[in-house]
């Protein structure tokens, strides 16, 4: 098949990889394309060659990059969504496959145009698997591949034929979601690193450095986990009032085997996949502050927890403690928190776009 994939960061090159490796013709869209080379090479966590895969192509011309692609993977980070909507509209074509990788994010929202065009919207509910770019353009690390996936489509009649296509092209079993809000209700980053980050970075003040940069994950403490927790609880009392099945939206409790915040903190400072992950800060001063360019602020709070308050609040579900997570980013980032996402349909609008 002729697929592109849009991002070059770490998901998108190793899909990338991974496509070109099973033969298919595969595009990279990215505003460096002279920084890359046609073959990429993926490697294990102790830097074992596991395949590679020759690119047919790497481009900056939206145009050239999707026009005739069966596949379009989108890995850009979401706040970009809207803007990338604009771009994509005048070259997709009736029948294409736009896939969004992780699918969360707001995409059904963002990319309206191109379902009314004909395209077929898909979601994964997590990346199929943890990657780290090893040299940009070049090679990448392939981390804690999932064993099972998950997988939802606007249209909905198109589930079983995409999880089908999925599970051939990743070589995992998945199987297709009742609906695309269960990709977009997953409480994946939008409620794991919001409420880490809310947890490390409370009390931050524009005269605050700190004095080290912290792990994100081996670090993890108890009021990460407490707030992870109440938030989770929140957002499974959210699934049970929407008049959708979402029961395959998992709470993060189970998904992690841990129901409360002594378990939680030892479960994901342990898992060997996230360990050397740092926290979005950057230097100053001769310490270190918030980074609130990174996308675990720009993208997991204006359209990851955003989403989520915004859907509580058109259903009026109470979510105190998303609430206080929300309201912290706004109060310390408010110009990026005045560009987040925001729901504008009613309720009878926003169910009739899950049973398309």
């Amino acid at each position: 098949m002729k697929m592109t994939v849009i991002g070059g960061g770490n998901v998108g090159t190793l899909i990338a990889a991974e496509m070109a490796n099973l033969g298919h013709i595969v595009t990279v869209y990215t505003s460096n394309p002279k920084r890359w080379k046609r073959k990429i090479s993926v490697f294990d966590a102790n830097d074992r060659l596991l395949m590679t895969g020759n690119l047919s192509d790497v481009t900056n011309c939206m145009e050239k990059a999707v026009k005739d692609a069966q596949i379009v993977w989108i890995t850009f980070p979401s706040q970009l969504f809207g803007r990338l909507s604009e771009q994509l509209f005048p070259y997709v074509s009736n029948g294409q496959k736009i896939g969004i990788i992780p699918g969360s994010g707001g995409a059904e929202f963002a990319f309206q145009k191109l379902l009314e065009k004909g395209c077929i919207l898909f979601g994964l509910q997590r990346v199929h698997s943890i990657a780290r770019v090893k040299n940009y353009g070049e090679s990448v690390y392939m981390l804690g591949r999932k064993s099972k996936l998950y997988v939802g489509t606007i249209p909905h009649k198109e589930s079983g034929k995409i999880s089908e296509e999925l599970e051939n092209l990743f070589n995992i079993s998945c199987d297709p979601l009742p609906n695309y809000l269960s990709v977009t209700l997953t409480p994946s980053n939008p409620i794991l690193h919001t409420t880490r980050l809310y947890a490390m970075f409370r009390d931050y003040t524009d005269t605050t450095v700190y004095g080290k940069k912290f792990l994100f994950y081996e670090e993890w403490d108890l009021l990460s986990s407490e707030m992870l927790i109440a938030c989770d609880k929140e957002l499974q009392n959210l699934c049970s009032v929407i008049p959708l099945d979402l029961s395959a939206v998992q709470s993060l409790r189970a998904y992690y085997e841990s129901d409360n915040p002594y378990a939680m903190t030892k479960k994901i400072s342990s898992i060997t996949a996230f360990q050397g992950i740092e926290s979005p800060m950057i230097s100053y001063h001769g310490g270190w502050i918030p980074d609130f360019s990174s996308r675990y602020f720009t993208a997991d709070f204006s359209f990851g927890l955003k989403i989520i308050k915004d859907i509580a609040d058109l259903f009026d579900v109470l979510i105190p403690n998303i609430d206080t997570v929300w309201n912290w980013y706004n109060r310390i980032a408010p110009k990026d928190a005045s560009k987040a996402f925001h729901l504008t349909l009613n309720q009878r609008q926003f169910l009739n776009l899950y049973f398309k």
